[in-house]
């Protein structure tokens, strides 16, 4: 296999894996931190690799987590569409950030990905179910993003993905 191709399986594996901790189910009582593992690993794979993952993976990835969510077909591809779109618009800069510096444009992106999601929720279903402890896992995510990159930056180097 050459390297190209190896490159794709890794990020596909981990963007598999984001998608299987995110659709895995946590007891209501501490659902409200759950983190958005989905939309962490694609952030890091949009800044490190943009000339490989943009807005059309973003939004292929967003499709299959509504498939495997049983979402109205399309809710989370223009979420992450759109995150996407915001990451790769000032992607020189948010790279040249530290890491803490970095969290917090990963809690603004998380802060987006949950208010469209209620803005969707009201649009579709007619309903407000809001508390505001829906917007624990924005700190969760900000907090997490540190050793999601970490982690993700050791997988790239250990399989020379470039």
């Amino acid at each position: 296999m050459n390297n190209s191709a190896r490159c794709y399986w890794v990020i596909c594996l981990t963007l598999f894996v984001g998608l299987l901790l995110q659709i895995m189910p946590w007891t209501s009582s501490i659902y409200v931190l759950k983190p958005h593992w989905l939309m962490l690993v694609l952030v890091y794979w949009i800044l490190v690799l943009p000339h490989r993952i943009g807005i059309g993976t973003a939004f292929l990835v967003g499709i299959i987590l509504d498939l495997f969510l049983g979402t109205v077909l399309g809710v989370h591809a223009f979420i992450f569409s759109l995150i996407a779109y915001l990451v790769l618009f000032r992607v020189q800069l948010v790279r040249n950030l530290a890491l803490w510096q970095q969290s917090f444009i990963i809690f603004a992106l998380s802060f987006i990905y949950d208010l469209l999601l209620f803005i969707f929720e009201i649009a579709i279903y007619q309903m407000i179910t809001f508390s505001p402890l829906i917007f624990l896992s924005m700190f969760v995510d900000g907090i997490l993003w540190i050793w999601i990159f970490l982690l993700l930056q050791q997988i790239r180097h250990n399989f020379a993905i470039e």
